[in-house]
Order: structure tokens, then C-alpha cells, then sequence
């Protein structure tokens, strides 16, 4: 259960805060959502309460660390198929929300990013990945997102 005022994840959407809880008619049934308002981009979404893969809460040290172990691993085989299969499991990667799945995709365009120019695509989905760790994992350790962004960008220019 979560509190007003909490910051979530909503996955496929990014850290929202939870800022009301709502009950609606849904066909003669009585259910209760949180409203939760996107940080990005200022959407409202609305979740069931009782809903378990909804959202979360923010992941804790051991996930922070285990998502820059992740990064710093270059030794990983870079996907060479077709830009539109690496998309359709990219996306399915980062709609999982779970942090370590971001960072892997992040990890794969950064690794690729080295080695030939990304399409315009491919940049889009480096630049959602980015934005999704580096909000939620400045909230959870309470950094600015500029350090973290930074602590990202120098694993792979170094």
C-alpha cells in the first residue's frame, strides 16, 4: 500500500508521485486507484490499488549498485540483428520496469553507440533509458540527477 505523496514506478510510464487515491463505479463495482502523476512529463495515471505489477516503489541500494555493475560490464555480446527486432525487445525490456532490464537496454545502445552511428530510433530509446534510471535512481538515493547522469556517461567514455 502506498501513501500520498510516495514516489512510485510505473513501468512503461517512469517515477511518479502518488498524489490522490480515487474510487470509481466500474460497472456497479466499487474500485479504488491511485492517481499517480508522471515526474517527466506530468501524466496522470491511474492504477488499481489492488494491482500487483502497476507499480512499485523505488528500488534500494543493493539494485543501484547491481545496475551499475551491469553497466560497467562491457564484456557482453552486442545484438547485431535488425534494428526493428533489437526495438521489440528493448521495449519489451524497459515496459517490465524493473531497473537491471533498463540498464541492460541502456548498456546494449551505449556498447552499439561505440561502433556505428544509431538511428534516429535507437537514440530515442538510449535517451528513455537514460531518463528512467537517472530519475529513479537519484530520488531512491537522493543525488542529483546530474551526478548520476554523469556517473552513467563516464562508465562508457573513459
Amino acid at each position: 500500500m502506498f501513501n500520498l505523496g510516495d514516489h512510485v514506478v510505473c513501468p512503461g510510464h517512469g517515477v511518479g508521485q502518488v498524489c490522490s487515491v480515487e474510487t470509481k463505479d466500474l460497472g456497479g463495482e466499487q474500485r479504488s486507484f491511485y492517481i499517480v502523476k508522471i515526474i517527466s512529463n506530468g501524466m496522470k495515471v491511474m492504477v488499481p490499488t489492488e494491482s500487483k505489477e502497476g507499480i512499485r516503489a523505488l528500488v534500494g541500494e543493493n539494485e543501484i549498485e547491481g545496475v551499475f555493475g551491469l553497466l560497467s560490464n562491457h564484456d557482453v555480446k552486442v545484438d547485431n540483428s535488425t534494428w526493428n527486432r533489437r526495438h521489440r525487445e528493448y521495449t519489451l525490456k524497459v515496459k517490465t520496469g524493473s531497473l537491471l532490464e533498463i540498464a541492460d537496454v541502456l548498456r546494449q545502445l551505449l556498447l552499439l553507440k561505440m561502433n556505428k552511428k544509431l538511428s534516429f530510433g535507437e537514440r530515442q530509446m538510449l535517451d528513455q533509458c537514460r531518463e528512467l534510471l537517472v530519475k529513479e535512481i537519484s530520488l531512491s538515493a537522493g543525488k542529483p540527477e546530474l551526478e548520476v547522469t554523469d556517473k552513467i556517461e563516464s562508465l562508457y567514455h573513459s
